[in-house]
């Protein structure tokens, strides 16, 4: 009797013992069916029942039919909901952006960067369960292909990546396909791509300081430029930021205007952005003259407990980050329709990463230069340094080799 119920038990056509919910078709496909948590009937398809069988003729690589099976029982036992929660990307990451109350309006902005960039992307529509690591990185450098800058996509993995640590704590997922180091995948162009040479640079300040209108940005875009300020840090200062006395300048807030046109004052952008900045003596006469020519409006602006600002608008409002990126544009739309040799685009951040970038060609400290520029992680200034070509190599040794 007991050989008689044996022969009973289904068998493949190698023979071979199925177990429950275990079948295989007519063409040789193998298929498991089995309930989920939420009472659904699903399916598991494989050409192979072990690891070990031969891929028919014509087949893609797949796991085997048992794989799956062990990974949908171990996702039971851990206690991992199936599918995901059937979220995709988008809708993750929208999950994840609600969540977070009370952030910094530029932060805000970023977040819905992000969201509108994931949107157009084939990647948006993909289930969550389904990302992998190759996936993950495949689609970063899509967008690096599609031309999109590199800090472009480090700010939108840095929403990604704890969005999907999200899905992990909440048992989502297994594991954050988004967990690698940017750079394996991206190369940090964003220096090279946005600074511009010491010759452009010193052409375009001595347009400004010739030009009868423009002129009167100088001081500001040569403080820009020489001291590697962020935009929103420079508009920020006010008369008692500037310590004449000990040459210095105070940077512990930034001023930003909302979209609905409110001023606000901000912690700098990360605790290490609060720094106090020496003065060159060029840096030194510019801000004499600034606060020289400075405007006196009838009533002080006030923004949040500050006041004093160094540069005013005509409703005697400070100047904000779009106030700069105007004076740029225009300025150097107006050289570039008047001299044959044109200039690149030039913006408050290109200063910035001129800055940056010339201070590691002259050899600058590397931890020097992070404080400088106020960067919480060393590692974004030593990306600077990753940039620096031969010629740079060799003059680096001639000045080595005369200190020796």
């Amino acid at each position: 009797m007991k050989e008689k119920k044996h022969d009973l038990k289904r068998r493949d056509k190698k023979g071979r013992i199925l177990r429950n919910g275990e079948s295989q078709r007519a063409d040789g496909r193998y298929a498991y069916v089995y309930t989920d948590c939420f009472g659904k009937q699903k399916f598991l398809y494989s050409w192979k029942l072990e690891t070990t069988d031969p891929l028919p003729a014509g087949c893609r690589p797949c796991q085997s039919l048992r794989e799956k099976e062990k990974n949908v029982q171990r996702d039971r036992d851990d206690g991992i909901i199936p599918y995901g929660g059937e979220l995709t990307v988008l809708q993750l990451v929208t999950k994840y952006v609600k969540q977070k109350t009370g952030v910094r309006h530029n932060t805000m902005a970023n977040y819905n960067f992000v969201i509108n960039v994931i949107k157009k992307e084939e990647f948006g529509a993909k289930r969550i369960d389904k990302v992998k690591l190759s996936d993950a990185k495949e689609w970063l450098i899509k967008l690096q292909s599609d031309g999109r800058g590199y800090s472009s996509i480090h700010s939108i993995r840095g929403v990604v990546r704890p969005a999907f640590q999200m899905a992990v704590d909440d048992d989502l997922i297994r594991k954050n396909p988004f967990e690698f180091q940017l750079c394996t995948v991206v190369v940090n162009d964003s220096v090279t791509r946005e600074a511009i040479t010491k010759k452009q640079e010193r052409k375009f300040l001595e347009f400004i300081k010739g030009d009868e209108h423009y002129k009167r940005y100088y001081d500001g875009m040569f403080v820009l430029f020489k001291t590697g300020l962020r935009i929103s840090e420079f508009c920020g200062l006010t008369l008692s930021d500037i310590d004449f006395e000990e040459r210095q300048i105070k940077v512990d807030h930034q001023l930003q205007r909302t979209r609905d046109m409110k001023y606000i004052i901000e912690d700098t952008k990360t605790s290490s952005g609060t720094r106090v900045i020496p003065m060159t003596d060029e840096v030194y006469e510019c801000f004499k003259r600034i606060v020289a020519k400075r405007r006196k409006p009838k009533i002080e602006p006030m923004i949040d407990g500050y006041s004093g600002f160094l540069f005013l608008d005509k409703k005697d409002m400070p100047e904000v980050a779009l106030h700069w990126e105007k004076h740029f544009e225009w300025a150097l739309a107006k050289h570039n329709r008047i001299y044959k040799e044109q200039l690149p685009k030039i913006t408050p951040h290109v200063c910035r990463h001129t800055f940056c970038s010339n201070m590691a060609k002259s050899g600058m400290n590397p931890k020097t230069l992070q404080y400088l520029m106020g960067h919480s992680d060393i590692g974004v200034t030593l990306n600077t340094y990753t940039h620096l070509g031969l010629d740079d190599a060799k003059e680096e040794l001639k000045r080595i080799s005369k200190l020796a």
